[in-house]
């Protein structure tokens, strides 16, 4: 239905919104008066709130799973879970801000690739002129910031990159699934699964986290736990369920723009010709994308 599809734009421009003002929040945390969380534990506390939240919820939509999807789902958690935030964190911490932001942006590249082998999509020239066009947008308002900070490494680069080809292919595998299950079934599993592979890495911070915290911390916490992590991917897993994975992942390119725009409300940066021209840019190119008929190779 096309309301369906509407609903889709709103879920996945929500979910955007909230990565846009969790970035700096969850920054906070982990790195305001020499940080409260460290990463891979800041990870484990996400995981612990996003597992019981989910199956709270699943109480009252009950769905039996097969076991041959089961398999599908754990493969899921691993790609779009446990690999896409321990090799985002890790990578942060060995590049920087831009390098980082900018191979995120990759990620709609990435996911038209897989859909093209995996669900057989075929790429068109407007497809292609959208992604495009919203890449040259966001590195336009990523590389018009300064950042002082020449230290960066290859390794954290590859991590980086190797974060956003996980979940690319996570959009893609969890696209068939949602056509069978409810998606807090699906959302149940996935985090069942990845929490899993999760706990060793959070345990071994778990000790350095300093639990005497402010009460704007604990908000922050909060609201990454709940927001960040419960409502967004139940954002992103409604839009993957009307939409292509391709138009999800081209969403990416808000980020920036939805940050840029958060700074220039709360007086932080001041609005400037690059910003609008970004603003822009990456507006037509979510739309080419979206307009585009999702065509499958026969």
């Amino acid at each position: 239905m096309k309301s369906n599809r509407y609903f889709a734009h709103f879920a996945l421009f929500g979910a955007n919104l909230i990565y846009a003002l969790n970035y700096g929040w969850a920054k906070d945390v982990m790195e305001m008066d020499g940080g409260y969380v460290p990463a891979f534990a800041f990870i484990l506390l996400r995981g612990i709130g996003g597992v019981s939240l989910f199956w709270l919820v699943s109480l009252f939509i009950y769905e039996k799973v097969e076991r041959k999807d089961l398999i599908r789902l754990s493969v899921c958690g691993f790609f779009g879970i446990a690999a896409n935030q321990l090799m985002f964190f890790s990578g942060l911490d060995l590049t920087t801000t831009i390098h980082a932001s900018i191979i995120m942006v990759t990620s709609p590249i990435i996911v038209s690739i897989m859909a093209l082998f995996l669900l057989k999509e075929i790429i068109n020239f407007k497809k292609i002129l959208g992604i495009g066009i919203g890449l040259v947008g966001a590195l336009l308002i990523i590389t018009n910031k300064e950042d002082g900070n020449s230290n960066f490494g290859l390794w954290g680069d590859v991590l980086i990159f190797l974060n956003a080809t996980s979940y690319g292919l996570y959009l893609v595998l969890v696209k068939p699934i949602m056509h069978k299950y409810h998606p807090i079934t699906v959302l149940k599993w996935i985090f069942t699964f990845g929490f899993i592979i999760i706990i060793p890495f959070g345990l071994y911070e778990i000790g350095d986290v300093n639990w005497v915290m402010p009460s704007h911390i604990i908000l922050k916490i909060g609201f990454v736990v709940l927001f960040t992590t419960f409502l967004c991917y139940l954002l992103n897993i409604y839009g993957v369920k009307h939409v292509s994975p391709t138009i999800v992942s081209t969403y990416i390119y808000l980020q920036p723009v939805l940050t840029a725009l958060i700074a220039l409300i709360s007086g932080r940066e001041e609005l400037d010709f690059m910003i609008v021209l970004s603003t822009f840019l990456i507006f037509i190119g979510v739309y080419l994308v979206s307009a585009s008929p999702v065509k499958k190779i026969n």
